[in-house]
């Protein structure tokens, strides 16, 4: 948010994960980040990696360690987000060294105006996302209590 005109992240940026990603999704998505040749002003980020199954997140500890270890990379940018709630499953133990407790520096209002700059489509595109509300292509539904239909 530092700089507004800046770009989202890409697909190859970011890996949501879920049980379900494979050893082979993590190597790839680490090595984009820690081999050279890959690095540069990109920031690349694991969503969720609490989620990823013991062998999966043991198996990304080793990979990163013996990078780290051959010296691969020495400048890069990575950013594991987990589950406060899950704080103690494999990743954010392993990577404990490196943690940084984060909390929001922007009001929600500032952080609203900088997504709908990124998410709004220029009229008239012909685009289905006309039919949200200021021509955003995304939204979130949300709802205070479970099982409301949303």
């Amino acid at each position: 948010m530092n700089s507004p005109d800046q770009p989202l992240p890409t697909f190859d940026e970011v890996l949501l994960c879920t049980p379900q990603t494979t050893a082979e999704q993590v190597e790839l998505f680490l090595r984009r980040c820690l081999i050279p040749g890959c690095v540069g002003e990109k920031i690349y980020t694991m969503l969720y990696a609490d989620e990823l199954t013991y062998d999966v997140s043991r198996g990304a500890e080793k990979l990163f360690q013996r990078l780290q270890r051959y010296n691969i990379c020495s400048t890069y940018r990575l950013i594991i987000l987990c589950n406060c709630e899950r704080e103690h499953s494999y990743i954010p133990s392993a990577f404990s060294q490196y943690k940084v407790h984060m909390i929001p520096q922007r009001p929600l209002a500032e952080i609203q105006q900088y997504l709908q700059h990124h998410y709004r489509v220029a009229p008239p595109s012909g685009s289905a996302a006309s039919v949200f509300k200021d021509n955003m292509c995304v939204g979130i539904v949300a709802s205070k209590r479970a099982g409301m239909g949303k």
